[in-house]
């Protein structure tokens, strides 16, 4: 799969058909879709490239189902800062053992 071949604006779609959302852009190894579109409630949302199965015309193609997609999708909050959400108020990265100060 030629990756070089997706471009901004395109329609991203399920195995299935269904609407996914719009490419914003390629965003190192994921597609970033844009938060304006319908589907995204406002928040860009992340697909890796490894769910993509063709690129024919103006439409990619994903190798599982729209919502399949969309369970799976990465999430930045607009105004996000990056990062910001990878240490609890005492430093602590979520989900790891480290206890106490």
């Amino acid at each position: 799969m030629d990756h070089t071949q997706i471009r901004e604006h395109m329609e991203v779609v399920g195995s299935d058909g269904a609407h996914v959302g719009t490419v914003d852009r390629l965003d190192g190894a994921r597609l970033k879709l844009t938060r304006t579109d319908p589907a995204a409630g406002g928040e860009h949302h992340f697909i890796h490239l490894d769910s993509v199965a063709s690129v024919e015309g103006d439409r990619v193609q994903l190798n599982r189902t729209g919502a399949e997609a969309r369970d799976e999708w990465g999430v930045e909050a607009v105004g996000a800062t990056p990062g910001a959400d990878d240490e609890d108020e005492h430093g602590v990265e979520p989900g790891s053992a480290k206890v106490g100060p």
